[in-house]
């Protein structure tokens, strides 16, 4: 982390409101952080008048918004934060959380946030996200990248993305933030979207909202002789115990032979 520090940062003859005057000027270029998720005993009762809340104050109960602003007034003019999240602060309007994020994102610091898959993580089992906030954008945009479908399963619990995985999202991600001619939309994985397209949603940061489906390749099968060919597979499979009803297996039979319901 490259900061910018006064001359007399680190003496030891400094008292503890000096150092915290000083903490509090620490201004980094790069910040790279893994908060703890979802923290709900963080103290915010005793912070609702602190200056980081420039975006708001975050609810009480859910350190997430403290940790974003936090990282957010200690970055420096140009300055670059990438940092991980649970899933929920991409979407979540509760205790004011959609404002901030809101107002984070009518601020020009939300650069990129993308979807990660599921089982990613030894202490949790959730799909998380990764935020990129950047102070100095010129741009009136902001990257999606879905990698929730990617990555492979090492054992029963866990998975990991690949090196190629990896390297695809970090080179998507410079393309586009370096405006090179490598970068375009692909469908069901990346879109570099418009804030008006943003404030459409509401200022939800979900990927999936934003890259749409991917293409599947037509296997030359048409529909209708697709759905008989499922139904009567479903039909003649074995009802599991909870399985299908008598009416279910007609209503099946109707639907594949084209008669209506």
């Amino acid at each position: 982390m490259k900061e910018v520090l006064p001359k007399d940062y680190g003496r030891p003859a400094l008292d503890k409101q000096r150092l915290g005057q000083l903490i509090d000027m620490v201004k980094a270029y790069f910040i790279l952080a893994n908060p703890p998720f979802n923290v709900s005993d963080w103290g915010g009762e005793r912070l609702t008048g602190d200056k980081r809340w420039r975006y708001g104050v975050p609810p009480k109960g859910n350190a997430n918004f403290a940790w974003v602003q936090h990282m957010v007034h200690h970055l420096a003019p140009r300055g670059i934060a990438g940092f991980v999240l649970a899933n929920g602060s991409m979407s979540s309007s509760q205790s004011g959380e959609g404002e901030i994020r809101k107002n984070l994102v009518e601020a020009g610091l939300v650069d990129c946030m993308v979807a990660l898959p599921g089982q990613l993580f030894y202490s949790t089992q959730i799909p998380a996200c990764l935020w990129f906030l950047a102070r100095g954008r010129r741009r009136g945009e902001v990257l999606f990248i879905d990698v929730g479908k990617l990555g492979r399963m090492v054992d029963r619990t866990h998975r990991e993305l690949t090196g190629e995985e990896i390297a695809r999202i970090a080179d998507t991600y410079h393309a586009w933030r370096t405006h090179e001619t490598g970068y375009s939309d692909v469908p069901g994985f990346c879109k570099s979207a418009a804030l008006d397209e943003v404030r459409k949603h509401g200022h939800v940061l979900t990927p999936g909202r934003y890259v749409g489906v991917e293409p599947q390749e037509d296997d030359g099968e048409p529909f209708e002789e697709k759905m008989k060919r499922l139904v009567a597979d479903s039909v003649s499979s074995k009802p599991r115990a909870n399985g299908w009803t008598r009416r279910s297996r007609r209503a099946l039979r109707r639907w594949g032979s084209g008669r209506v319901l």
